[in-house]
């Protein structure tokens, strides 16, 4: 017979038929107890009780495998001529959540008898419950299983929901959105009123409950993230760039404050930095930046005070990269490249970068300084007779 042999069921589980024919069927024998379930550490004693027409000691020759593997047989003994015994002692938990696989086979390997053996722990108590709202449209959740999450048995979350007041209990539907321990409720929340949200857990040794959250939709509001992030060159500056974008439109109709983060990191890196001081502006120029390099930028957002909320509010995901570039040094022919201009230039970039990364009123103070100082710059180029290639004029005044 080829490996791919026909196969039979017992006790719910699926076994390879054997090669060898036998008096003996799945129905001429049973294991008792019959699936049972333990706690880690516990001990079973179970027998294999064989019933057939047949002649001799039916109990001589018979084997236990656990999982495929054949137990040794110093666990077994027999109890009289037709059963078979097996003592376990501190049992392990179950290799698999739909149970472990315990047969009685016939001395020529055949399969009398299965069952399933579940060991486990009852589970504990879900905690750390977290929810948030896209847009005010829907309600994702997820948890923390428990201090030690694993109870090797096939364990059941359901999430409950129900207005704070009145209304009766809702379980989630859609799980596992955002994880192994989430589920997402797409529709029909009610604004203005607080929910109390929990998580059962049960299985075949028990059940818990977490404590109850109780949470306003326009608490834990986040959005899409920022749409049309535009970066580009700020003139010939070599060490700037400018960040541009638009407040999220699926918020357009609500009363709402938004701030802002960015993030950026230069092409080569994975290590981003991080703009906080935003605020609300849709705006920001970057300094301090290495000149002819490309920069990776993101932008994200935190929609809070909706309605008059109160709470902190929640980051949106980053937006999709958008990538640009830093003049290189002396790319640009009105910036100087030395000089009292340039130290003095950098000592008030210095500044910005420490003090004002997105102050609108900085950079247009800054705007108007170099302005100033280009010239400033040049007139006193003019006035010592330099050209603009660096050379000084050879020209000279009248003959007295």
């Amino acid at each position: 017979m080829s490996p791919g042999g026909p196969s039979m069921v017992v006790s719910g589980q699926l076994y390879p038929r054997p090669d060898r024919p036998s008096s003996l069927t799945p129905d001429t024998a049973v294991i008792s107890p019959q699936d049972p379930t333990l706690l880690i550490g516990s001990s079973l004693q179970a027998t294999c009780s064989v019933h057939g027409d047949l002649q001799g000691p039916t109990a001589e020759g018979l084997y236990w495998t656990l999982n495929g593997r054949r137990l040794p047989p110093e666990l077994s003994r027999m109890l009289n001529a037709s059963t078979l015994a097996l003592a376990l002692a501190n049992l392990n938990g179950s290799r698999q959540q739909s149970g472990d696989n315990l047969v009685c086979h016939a001395q020529d390997g055949s399969i009398l008898a299965g069952s399933c053996l579940y060991v486990g722990l009852p589970p504990e108590k879900p905690f750390n419950i977290s929810c948030w709202s896209k847009n005010m449209k829907d309600l994702t959740c997820r948890w923390t299983p428990g201090a030690h999450g694993e109870t090797f048995l096939h364990t059941n979350y359901s999430l409950k929901y129900k207005l704070r007041w009145y209304g009766q209990d809702n379980t989630c539907e859609e799980y596992h959105t955002v994880g192994p321990h989430s589920c997402h409720i797409p529709k029909d929340l009610a604004l203005f009123t607080p929910y109390e949200i929990w998580v059962e857990a049960t299985n075949r040794l028990g059940s818990a409950r977490s404590d109850v959250l109780t949470l306003d939709i326009l608490d834990v509001v986040t959005t899409d993230p920022p749409p049309d992030v535009h970066v580009s060159r700020v003139g010939g500056l070599e060490d700037q760039l400018s960040v541009r974008w638009v407040s999220p439109p699926a918020l357009k109709d609500f009363l709402f404050q938004a701030k802002y983060q960015i993030r950026y990191r230069v092409e080569d890196s994975v290590d981003w930095k991080v703009v906080d001081d935003v605020s609300n502006q849709t705006s920001c120029r970057l300094a301090g930046l290495k000149p002819g390099t490309v920069y990776f930028v993101q932008v994200r957002c935190n929609p809070f005070g909706i309605y008059g909320s109160k709470k902190a509010g929640i980051w949106s995901e980053w937006s999709h990269p958008t990538a640009a570039s830093t003049p290189r040094s002396g790319e640009h022919p009105n910036m100087p490249s030395s000089g009292p201009v340039r130290r003095e230039l950098k000592q008030f970039l210095g500044w910005l970068k420490k003090h004002a990364y997105c102050s609108n009123l900085s950079f247009r103070l800054y705007d108007q300084w170099r302005a100033w100082m280009q010239k400033s710059h040049k007139t006193r180029n003019q006035d010592e007779g330099i050209l603009p290639s660096g050379r000084r004029s050879s020209a000279r005044g009248p003959a007295r």
